[in-house]
């Protein structure tokens, strides 16, 4: 592979780490699938996590229309939609895409189909625990080609003074996260904080069966608008002043445990290994898909460890 002269070196790290970042690609081992209804539409939807060839990545695939039209979970397919990640490929779309996504990656499943038969994914319990249930029942097998990765050599950042995410460089061959969220010491959810570097049991016992949350306010307005009708505060954590209602947390941070969860559904639209320490500050989809974008405009993606860029 050669260096492209316009992106800055991002391969800083020596020899025996870079053995020990390249790894291989993974698929399904057999199609599985997940039923459920989607949060803002309300309509039934099912899922099919098809085995996908090497290089393949992620691509959904909307089966419910004339002709079956293929759109691939990268960046530069994602639209702007409020409170979820939305891809689109020629007027074709698939909404709230992020807790599937984040069950991919976190299980570092590379090349997947994913045939849908509505626009949005179904919204199961709230978490990507469902879609990792289905997704281990399937078999996770390796694939004769290593995945390609981009390694953060430089600090990069995107946002302002108080909603922001950076990605800085890391000494161990791995992607670390930490989110700081903040809601102020008065509100039912308060501060919290997480760090980790992810790794696949990892995110199966800290992160996917997180669950998303809502103030009440926002759920009674999103009602009023027609949105979210079949959706209960057992599927959602629903916070109102006093607390969470009719609910019980899974665990105590899992508020910024769920952010964290998006952070790598959003990131694994670089369709590549990201190698770097990432910190957010009250991020949330349209700033973590910017900095993928500004990652991949200013950094070299490699797949063969043994290129090494000059200058």
């Amino acid at each position: 592979m050669k260096p492209d002269t316009h992106r800055r070196n991002s391969i800083c790290l020596d020899t025996a780490t870079l053995i020990g970042l390249n790894r291989k690609q993974r698929t399904l081992a057999a199609t599985t699938e997940v039923s459920g209804f989607g949060f803002w539409s309300g309509r039934d939807v099912t899922l099919e996590f098809r085995p996908a060839a090497p290089n393949t990545g992620v691509v959904f695939v909307r089966s419910d229309l004339p002709t079956p039209k293929r759109i691939p979970a990268r960046v530069d397919r994602r639209i702007e939609a409020p409170r979820r990640t939305t891809l689109s490929e020629q007027g074709a779309q698939v909404e709230m895409v992020e807790h599937v996504l984040a069950a991919l990656a976190g299980l570092q499943i590379d090349n997947c189909e994913v045939w849908t038969n509505a626009a949005e994914m179904p919204g199961m319990d709230g978490s990507s625990q469902p879609f990792v249930v289905a997704l281990q029942a399937a078999g996770i097998v390796e694939q004769p080609v290593m995945r390609s990765f981009l390694v953060v050599s430089e600090v990069t950042r995107v946002g302002d003074d108080e909603v922001w995410i950076e990605a800085r460089p890391h000494k161990q061959p791995a992607m670390s996260l930490q989110y700081r969220l903040d809601y102020g010491n008065d509100h039912p959810i308060g501060r919290e904080t997480l760090k980790m570097t992810v790794t696949p049991d990892r995110f199966q016992k800290q992160l996917a069966p997180a669950r998303t949350f809502i103030m009440k306010e926002e759920a009674d307005w999103l009602r009023q608008q027609g949105l979210a009708t079949r959706v209960t505060s057992q599927e959602v954590l629903v916070f109102a002043d006093e607390g969470l209602i009719d609910n019980e947390l899974r665990f105590e941070n899992e508020c910024v445990a769920h952010k964290v969860l998006d952070m790598i559904g959003d990131l694994s639209l670089a369709n590549c290994d990201l190698i770097g320490h990432f910190v957010a500050q009250r991020s949330g989809h349209r700033l973590n898909a910017q900095l993928v974008q500004t990652l991949l405009n200013e950094f070299q993606v490699v797949q063969d460890w043994t290129w090494k860029a000059t200058g």
